[in-house]
């Protein structure tokens, strides 16, 4: 497969996949409604934070040893990791029991259950689309997108089709999308065995890294919710971020090329090219970043009226604000992922943390204003805080020239 290629089909594999995530969500509250749908809904946001956390770590960090030529550290580790996966998925399965009543509006165990084999599960897709970018095989990864969300539709499909209405059996559907895990040869690793330390603390940085970044991403409802933003506002909030981060969803599936590309340059010792790809990254992120802001000013609130219906109701000013946020994002996930490639796990982290403390003083310096101009201001200040230190983190490495893959 060419190097312009790649890319193309990643991206139209993500825009599939992320077509099917909704007709999936669509189905499920068709035809269950929206009251028995709801532990579904629950179910499906701790699936978001799970790939996130572990899908992206997996794949980023599988991705980054095969194409450095050090498939031996992920059989080295394998063990250390596999341990902290599943206690990871049981610990969260024991929160999902102890506030079961609150979040499935259920006594049984079904839903917690469900939440252990969606943690174990994006684990498992993070390691397979790792090992299928790492060894340079970008249209399986594409594949690998679409297959996830395909095998759901048609689960649901068939439940619906025999008027199967309980929502553990399409719990199970959510769950069962990530046995495309058991892709033939996926996970055969060769390579000596090593144990190269450091495994868990890049995994580690990595998944904090992700997981902040995702919260600050689609954790604006929540934020507004919480300050007392009416359920229009709310609403409105939601609705106006789900519309923005669209190219950002797209972006998440042509990652594994990023990661193949740049630890192959990292490998390579190659500075002066990784020098020039930040260089036109910054020339596209300033042009991306503009664009987004012009569009949000004067079409925002017709395109989110135009998606969500006319009861969704956003002033210009917040449209603007939450759309240049999503187009800085946008660029924060590819800096992020070439700073990863550097090996700076932990500066991404760092990073993200000091972003959200941003955030947080944004949010608290600007109570002259309505909730929802407060929360879109914060944003957009979290994701510019990122930005910078982001850029920091990746331009320091870059001119030292300690590229070690």
């Amino acid at each position: 497969m060419t190097r312009r290629r790649a890319p193309l089909l990643l991206a139209a594999g993500s825009v599939v996949s992320g077509l099917l995530a909704y007709v999936l969500f669509a189905l499920v509250t068709r035809g269950l409604g929206a009251v028995a749908a709801a532990p579904v809904s629950v179910l499906w946001t701790v699936w978001a934070l799970a790939a996130a956390a572990f899908t992206f770590p997996l794949q980023h960090w599988i991705a980054r040893c095969l194409t450095a030529g050090r498939e031996g550290d992920v059989r080295g580790s394998a063990g250390q990791v596999g341990v902290m996966v599943v206690a990871a998925a049981v610990a969260t399965g024991g929160l999902a029991w102890v506030f079961r009543d609150r979040l499935f509006h259920r006594d049984d165990a079904w839903f917690p259950v469900l939440v252990v084999l969606v943690v174990l599960g994006s684990a498992a897709v993070g390691v397979l689309r790792g090992a299928l970018a790492g060894r340079g095989r970008m249209g399986a990864v594409a594949w690998s997108l679409v297959a996830e969300n395909a095998l759901r539709c048609v689960l649901v499909a068939v439940l619906l089709a025999a008027q199967v209405h309980d929502p553990v059996a399409h719990g199970l559907c959510l769950v069962a999308g990530s046995l495309i895990a058991l892709w033939p040869g996926a996970w055969r690793f060769g390579g000596p065995t090593t144990d190269r330390p450091g495994s868990l603390a890049f995994l580690g940085g990595a998944a904090t890294g992700q997981l902040l970044a995702q919260v600050v991403l689609t954790g604006g409802a929540v934020v507004l919710a919480l300050l007392g933003g009416s359920p229009a506002e709310i609403t409105a909030m939601f609705a106006t971020l789900a519309l923005f981060r669209a190219p950002y969803m797209v972006v998440l599936g042509i990652l594994p090329q990023v990661t193949h590309h740049v630890t192959g340059l990292v490998v390579a010792g190659d500075h002066p090219a990784l020098r020039s790809l930040a260089r036109r990254l910054a020339v596209l992120g300033a042009v991306t970043v503009a664009l987004g802001a012009v569009i949000g000013a004067t079409a925002g609130p017709l395109l989110v009226r135009a998606v969500f219906g006319g009861t969704v109701d956003v002033g210009a000013g917040v449209a603007a604000l939450v759309a240049t946020g999503c187009a800085l994002a946008l660029v924060n996930v590819v800096v992020m992922v070439g700073a990863l490639a550097l090996d700076r796990p932990g500066r991404v982290a760092g990073a993200w943390g000091l972003a959200v403390l941003v955030g947080a003083v944004a949010l608290l310096a600007t109570t002259a204003y309505v909730p929802v101009e407060r929360v879109a201001f914060a944003f957009l200040a979290t994701e510019v805080a990122a930005a910078a230190f982001l850029a920091v983190t990746a331009s320091t490495v870059l001119r030292a020239g300690r590229t070690s893959a």
